[in-house]
């Protein structure tokens, strides 16, 4: 598991199995109660696959809230929240809500949702997803690693797969930036080269 932890891969067991092969078991599965038992064993690789399996029609809130809570690695944090969070009916009420948060992978869970639904909700249309910008601003100065990575994903993501809002995440890049924040100073000079 010292590979794992390169990349700063921690929490819970950790078995050593592969996203890829995580998501070769779960296929086709779509089961309420594994996703429960396999969330509540606690082993690192099994919390993926809750996410993978887990029914997003059968999703409450709480739980939502349960399990974002329980976040202690980015990598569960964003695969739980991109095959998961974004598809249930509560991710347009939780992300304003979870980047207002002091916990970091909640806040981070928020800004993930926000990368993986302009990509894979193209029933969310770009109305919808304006306001996101207002978010990004305000946790740009969160000097968190893995908060501020998961915020500059997502002003990439919108600029990037939302090309009728690109003009504005520029020009969002370009606030941040003139605010010299600390951490996403760096990360919005790469961001406004990218878009």
């Amino acid at each position: 598991m010292a590979g794992q932890q390169h990349f700063a891969i921690t929490g819970g067991i950790q078995l050593g199995v592969s996203v890829t092969d995580l998501r070769k078991l779960a296929k086709g599965i779509r089961d309420h109660s594994l996703a429960a038992q396999l969330w509540a064993s606690g082993i690192h690789e099994g919390r993926i696959m809750a996410g993978l399996v887990e029914d997003p029609a059968q999703v409450t809130l709480n739980q939502l809230e349960e399990w974002a809570g329980q976040f202690t690695s980015w990598d569960v944090c964003d695969e739980v929240t991109d095959e998961l969070f974004i598809h249930t009916p509560f991710v347009m009420q939780v992300i304003p809500e979870w980047a207002a948060r002091e916990e970091e992978f909640v806040r981070r869970a928020a800004f993930a949702m926000i990368a993986a639904l302009v990509i894979h909700r193209k029933d969310i249309p770009d109305e919808a997803i304006r306001p996101f910008f207002d978010l990004i601003e305000v946790a740009a100065d969160d000097n968190r690693n893995f908060v501020w990575k998961a915020v500059n994903w997502a002003l990439r993501n919108i600029a990037k797969f939302r090309p009728e809002l690109r003009d504005e995440a520029v020009a969002c890049a370009k606030r941040i930036f003139s605010q010299g924040y600390r951490g996403s100073t760096q990360n919005c000079q790469r961001c406004h080269q990218r878009i």
